[in-house]
């Protein structure tokens, strides 16, 4: 099954298109976990396992488990997805951007070291740093294009008077989508230009964070970025729904976390399926 055929299935199994991200914290863990060797790998299961049923996909986010060398915790985590959950698909999320070997071996990382269908990765580069993902042909490569985060408008929307760069890289990826592999990051927080997007790239899927702790309006997403078929997004939350035990609370505190995992899954699924309904209502 190619990456497209395994996100779509899973839009009309699931009847959903979040995405929940699973960045681990050690100081947000709940206690019971904080000293424990196995403590990302046991809360990312939880949270997987209180959250299958209202998900497309899940994005873990490969910096947050390699800056502490848990690396093999993080291999675990996509095993136990695809294992447990073969239906769903796993995106890393590693925005990885070289050329070469360098850019080769990141690829085999991704795709044969952690098995994710999907990898995150940068085109500042050109063509050359996304060529080697693009040789697993059942795997997805998801380019970076319009990103939520507050500073990115200085390059992609240069230049003021012409194209902006975020409409070249989405008419590039595009180009080089032959086998129906590519999706493109466009940030939830810039909506009528994650639209613009959509109407270069047809109905090419969507990987579109900032909803939740960023603040994109849901609405606007899918107004503006839903394919023909009313899918064509998998809307990534991250933290808002992962840590949503500590609304109210000061995160990262420094004698830990009281509730114990159970209580952090529990919370996750009732933000889950709140955002889930959310989505389901506005593009229903």
């Amino acid at each position: 099954m190619s990456f497209y055929e395994k996100l779509q299935a899973a839009w009309q199994r699931q009847g959903s298109m979040l995405c929940i991200g699973l960045d681990p914290q050690q100081a947000n863990l709940p206690t019971e976990l904080q000293t424990r060797t196995d403590g990302y790998f046991a809360f990312c299961k939880a949270i997987v396992d209180a959250t299958h049923d209202t998900v497309c996909a899940y994005k873990p986010q490969a910096a947050h488990f390699a800056a502490r060398g848990y690396e093999d915790q993080l291999a675990q985590v996509v095993a136990y997805i695809k294992t447990t959950y073969p239906h769903i698909p796993v995106i890393l999320d590693a925005k990885r951007g070289d050329v070469g070997s360098t850019a080769i071996f990141y690829a085999m990382e991704a795709y044969e070291r952690y098995d994710a269908d999907a990898v995150t990765v940068s085109p500042y580069l050109g063509y050359e740093s996304v060529a080697p993902y693009l040789q697993y042909a059942d795997r997805g490569v998801v380019v970076l294009c319009r990103t939520s985060n507050a500073g990115s408008g200085w390059l992609q929307n240069y230049p003021p008077d012409d194209v902006p760069i975020y409409q070249r890289v989405a008419a590039e990826v595009a180009a080089w989508n032959d086998n129906q592999q590519c999706m493109l990051v466009t940030g939830a927080t810039y909506p009528e230009e994650l639209g613009k997007v959509r109407e270069i790239v047809g109905d090419m899927p969507l990987l579109v964070p900032g909803v939740g702790a960023q603040g994109g309006n849901v609405a606007e997403v899918v107004r503006h970025g839903s394919d023909s078929n009313g899918f064509g997004l998998v809307i990534s939350s991250s933290r808002n729904i992962i840590f949503a035990r500590q609304e109210g609370e000061t995160a990262g505190r420094a004698h830990g976390n009281a509730a114990g995992v159970e209580d952090f899954a529990a919370a996750a699924r009732k933000k889950a399926i709140e955002l889930q309904a959310e989505l389901s209502n506005k593009s229903g």
